[in-house]
């Protein structure tokens, strides 16, 4: 019941037009719904995302007249030992900014926030499950526009902790909203003890719908215990996850003249290439997945099993049935 009434809510938030939901009442929303959960909240406000230093997500929000957010929620249970990071994207509309999408099909990018509206949902739902376990959701939330203000190809970001990337197409975006969010979600997990493990959420590439259709997401990791883990839950939850590669001959092709990495390499596997450039934010000893589900959160054809028209809410399930087994172990 708990679960099922959270999917709701995740669904719910990726059906809302862009008119209605923005980096600011998304991170509202939470608010409310946190407070009698006991769950903590911080939100960054703009400025405080400029002072910080948090430049992947000013660098894709700067364009938007709904200015960015970062929002944390951040839940303890009794007798927690274990403790992971939820990292969202949160585009709550994507044009593609100056590397502007078609027309045809933009509608459908009021669903680029399906990622955190995923992941924030799932700490409610392990709240209220009362599972003994540390977790924190971190949504890294932008409204993608074109304007005067909005990053230009060829711009030079710096994402927190200082390294610099060339942002070659503003429409590779969800990506620097994620280095952001990856580098600070770790930095607060080492000062609290160290983390067990992370996992970032987001609907990233028009690539991994090529590859894996519409109803199968991409999981991408750096330590294959930790994915077997999840694929085995995901069987159990019945979301429809496949191992994808990240392999290392294709870093290279991330490789900047001007800067630390350019944010798109080659076009062929850009699924990979897309996990290979966050990989680059991760720590190699930290267990760390990421999950691709372009394709399977939002359905544009008809509603099959329990998956509605619209928004579908997947990975919620199989991120509570993580804490689930991790607070178990």
């Amino acid at each position: 019941e708990i679960i099922a009434k959270y999917t709701h809510l995740t669904r719910d938030l990726i059906n809302t037009p862009p008119s209605h939901l923005t980096p600011d009442s998304f991170s509202l929303r939470f608010k409310k719904l946190a407070a009698s959960l006991g769950v903590k909240v911080e939100i960054l406000n703009e400025s405080q995302l400029i002072k910080g230093g948090y430049g992947g997500i000013i660098g894709v929000g700067q364009g938007s007249a709904n200015p960015p957010r970062l929002l944390r929620l951040s839940y303890s249970g009794k007798g927690a030992k274990k403790r992971y990071a939820f990292i969202g994207k949160g585009i709550t509309f994507d044009t593609g900014g100056l590397a502007l999408k078609p027309a045809q099909g933009m509608e459908a990018m009021k669903s680029d926030m399906s990622g955190a509206a995923a992941v924030c949902a799932a700490v409610l739902a392990i709240a209220e499950l009362k599972l003994p376990i540390h977790i924190d959701a971190w949504a890294a939330l932008a409204e993608n526009m074109v304007s005067d203000k909005a990053t230009r190809p060829s711009d030079i970001i710096t994402i927190y902790g200082g390294k610099t990337v060339e942002v070659l197409n503003p429409d590779a975006e969800g990506r620097l909203v994620l280095a952001d969010a990856m580098v600070r979600a770790a930095e607060v997990g080492k000062k609290a003890g160290g983390l067990d493990g992370m996992v970032d959420v987001a609907t990233l590439t028009g690539a991994q719908v090529v590859a894996l259709g519409t109803r199968t997401s991409a999981v991408m990791t750096n330590n294959e215990s930790f994915r077997e883990q999840f694929l085995t839950l995901a069987e159990i939850t019945g979301e429809a996850f496949w191992p994808m590669p990240l392999p290392e001959e294709l870093r290279a092709s991330l490789d900047s003249p001007v800067a630390d990495m350019a944010n798109i390499g080659d076009r062929m596997g850009g699924m990979l290439v897309a996990g290979l450039f966050l990989k680059d934010f991760v720590d190699s000893e930290l267990p760390w997945l990421h999950l691709d589900i372009a394709g399977p959160a939002y359905n544009e054809a008809k509603a099959h099993g329990y998956t509605p028209v619209g928004g579908t809410g997947v990975a919620l399930r199989t991120l509570v049935a993580l804490a689930e087994s991790s607070a178990a172990k």
